[in-house]
């Protein structure tokens, strides 16, 4: 005991008040160190909440223990460990969170229906409606989050005064949708709402762009149907030619065009076809007539008219017989009525164009040399392009297959697994992150040691000057 009472004595109060400062400083300082550095990586659970998602999922978050940031002015972006993401999505989910600012048919769950308004009772079905075709729309991949207006006129006594209902969809996307997924919208849309036609349903993203016209009339509709087929024909026949051309030049090796040229045209024709040889006896009718005509008398003079007058024997007058047949017999004719509707969209012409690489080969001093493709496999590859695309001449249908040097030679692919040198060299922007973090905190951990630490401790360490001896009086 006594050598630390002689310490404390020889250090000074001074001294002592200073080094507990620094004590109390630097395990402060590395206590927060040592929390920054065990503290969880932090990943986006949701973000563009409402002020209503953000207070059901924190209250959630807190009944669970579990560790969140929120940022924002109003907690818009809900911060949670990244390893727990996704499965603290799917729990989320499972309790219908976050609703996103919509409700549903859980609308007529809360107050008193007796109590209600018969426009309050509409106006909450109306809402009730929207939500739930927000949600279901929010279902389909790339759709991050929906809003639907509808407009329901009001049931008119006589049918030619009724107006048709319509529809606006705002959707905000992660990507792009199709002309498939856009008319799917539509659809459903429509078929949820009673009386409401895909037509008559516009769709607009967050960016404005206008991916479904609800104002355009049947024709336009109908040209815009034709115009996603052939984007959507043009799109098949490239998969299926650079799918086939891929497995002979390799991936990445091939650039496909197809042009396919659509007959809009709606051609409707009726024929009628006989066969003479397949007739059948329908109907026969035979009639026959028998006539005997004649003079006995012979002719007629005026000695013969005259009183007394004898005639004499004369010979017989000769009788006329007539005889008549007559037959009539209907046939009937087989005969084919043929009606064809051939609707419009048909392929009238296709155009293909395809250009394929070299080949390539590595030289023992490790350059890359370059090989045209002989005739005869672009020829291979020309009859498969054929194939794959239903070629016909007389159609006028044009396919080239051209070889030609690519600007950039193949790049070799790897197989093998990244190696710790790989991974430290290709790190992913949140390990550059947490890896700044780190230095800093390391560099200034060294400042510290060095600028406090080590000249304090040098300071404590070094050895106390002794007192100055005292000088000797006169007395000796």
């Amino acid at each position: 005991m006594k050598p630390v009472l002689d310490l404390v004595s020889k250090l000074g109060p001074a001294r002592i008040a200073a080094m507990a400062a620094v004590t109390l400083t630097l395990i402060g300082f590395f206590a927060f160190i040592i929390l920054r550095v065990s503290r969880p990586d932090m990943g986006v659970l949701f973000s563009d909440l409402s002020m209503q998602d953000s207070a059901a999922v924190i209250r959630e978050l807190d009944s669970r223990g579990i560790r969140y940031e929120s940022k924002g002015d109003t907690g818009q972006t809900i911060m949670a460990p990244r390893g727990d993401l996704a499965r603290l999505r799917m729990d989320l989910a499972g309790k219908g969170l976050p609703v996103q600012g919509g409700v549903g048919y859980e609308i007529f769950d809360k107050g008193d229906a007796f109590s209600s308004t018969n426009f309050v009772q509409n106006v909450n079905h109306l809402r009730a409606l929207e939500g739930e075709l927000a949600r279901s729309i929010r279902a389909i991949g790339r759709v991050q989050a929906a809003r639907v207006h509808l407009v329901l006129p009001e049931r008119r006594l006589f049918e030619r005064d009724r107006e048709n209902p319509s529809a606006a969809i705002v959707l905000k996307l992660m990507g792009e949708l199709d002309a498939g997924q856009v008319r799917a919208i539509r659809h459903l849309a429509a078929s949820a709402v009673e009386g409401l036609k895909p037509e008559r349903v516009s769709i607009v993203d967050e960016r404005g762009r206008l991916l479904a016209d609800g104002a355009k009339d049947a024709d336009a509709n109908a040209a815009s149907g034709f115009e996603d087929r052939q984007l959507g024909l043009e799109r098949r026949l490239r998969g299926q030619i650079e799918d086939v051309v891929a497995g002979i030049v390799g991936p990445g090796r091939a650039r496909v065009q197809v042009n396919a040229e659509l007959d809009l045209n709606r051609i409707e024709s009726r024929s009628e076809t006989f066969d003479p040889e397949s007739r059948v006896v329908r109907s026969a009718q035979t009639r026959t007539e028998s006539a005997v005509t004649g003079n006995a008398d012979g002719q007629v003079t005026v000695g013969n008219e005259l009183p007394g007058a004898n005639g004499g024997d004369k010979p017989p007058a000769p009788k006329d017989a007539t005889n008549k047949n007559e037959e009539t017999t209907n046939y009937e004719i087989s005969k084919v009525t043929k009606t064809e509707i051939a609707e419009g969209g048909r392929v009238k012409r296709l155009s293909v164009a395809v250009v394929v690489d070299g080949i390539y080969a590595t030289t023992p001093d490790g350059k890359q040399t370059y090989t045209p493709r002989p005739p005869a496999e672009i020829e291979r590859i020309t009859a498969l392009v054929r194939s794959a695309v239903g070629f016909d001449k007389a159609r006028g249908d044009q396919i080239e297959v051209v070889n030609l040097r690519f600007a950039e030679a193949p790049s070799l692919p790897q197989f093998s697994e990244p190696t710790l040198i790989q991974s430290l060299l290709a790190p992913t922007k949140e390990d550059v992150l947490r890896m700044a973090e780190l230095s800093v905190l390391a560099l200034l951990t060294l400042i510290v040691l060095l600028t406090v630490v080590r000249p304090l401790v040098r300071q404590v360490l070094a050895p106390v000057p002794g007192a100055a001896p005292a000088l000797a009086g006169p007395s000796g």
